[in-house]
């Protein structure tokens, strides 16, 4: 199988290679990238099989990447020093995951899982299943418990609310999740699916407003008749969601 890796670290990129080449002597690599639009250019002229992707990279990341490839016809591998952002990648399905610095033994396994994936019969790209999930209308996300993990659509998330350290999901219909993550890790995650941070205990889906009251900040009414104080200085960055 042909691989490009994609990293701006010129360390991490010979340092994997290096790996490939001893570990798992049927991988290729075929062309490396230090960038978005480099990583690009080697996609378009080496057609891999694999792309291993840094996911922070100046002037954009990983997922950038793959939002300007219209037919995706790899496999990712995203390797990443960061472990939320790991969990992004699993949040949008990626195939595998590898977290700096490599561990051999993962690096092994996620190539043998991607060649073994690759002879099935009914064999989809992750990486096309990921960027379908991420522009489509039903995104997911994974929500980490103190059990495991709970995974659920975007769209029926109507508010977050901060509990310390946790995060209280609230939902249209299910019962609230309470969450092993901080509110601004989920201000992160959910910043491009319009969720807006209205207070610091509040982020909310507003598809759920249905009441907006005047005041100094404001208050929102959310669909669940809650009514949720809006911070002075966040009231002009809601107000702006509604203008037509």
């Amino acid at each position: 199988m042909k691989a490009i890796i994609i990293d701006d670290e010129k360390d991490s990129r010979t340092i994997l290679a290096s790996y490939l080449n001893k570990y798992c002597p049927d991988i290729i690599v075929s062309g490396v990238g230090d960038s978005v639009s480099s990583g690009l250019q080697e996609i378009k002229k080496h057609n891999p099989d694999i792309v291993f992707l840094d996911i922070e990279m100046p002037y954009g990341n990983g997922f950038d990447l793959l939002d300007k490839i219209e037919d995706i016809q790899f496999e990712t591998v995203f390797v990443t020093a960061f472990d939320n952002y790991a969990i992004q990648a699993l949040n949008q399905s990626a195939a595998y995951y590898l977290l700096k610095p490599i561990d051999i033994d993962e690096l092994i396994k996620a190539v043998d899982k991607i060649r073994k994936e690759r002879t099935e019969a009914n064999y989809t790209q992750h990486a096309r299943v990921l960027m379908e999930n991420k522009r489509g209308p039903n995104q997911k996300v994974m929500l980490p418990t103190l059990e495991g993990f709970e995974i659920v659509n975007i769209n029926t998330i109507m508010y977050c609310e901060a509990a310390d350290n946790f995060t209280k999901f609230h939902f249209e219909q299910d019962q609230p999740l309470l969450i092993c993550r901080t509110l601004k890790y989920f201000e992160d995650v959910l910043k491009d699916h319009r969720f807006i941070r209205i207070h610091r205990s509040y982020l909310i889906n507003p598809d759920f407003v249905v009441r907006y009251s005047k005041g100094k900040g404001g208050s929102v009414t959310m669909k669940n008749k809650q009514e949720l104080e809006i911070s002075p200085n966040k009231k002009q960055e809601f107000l702006n969601q509604f203008e037509s």
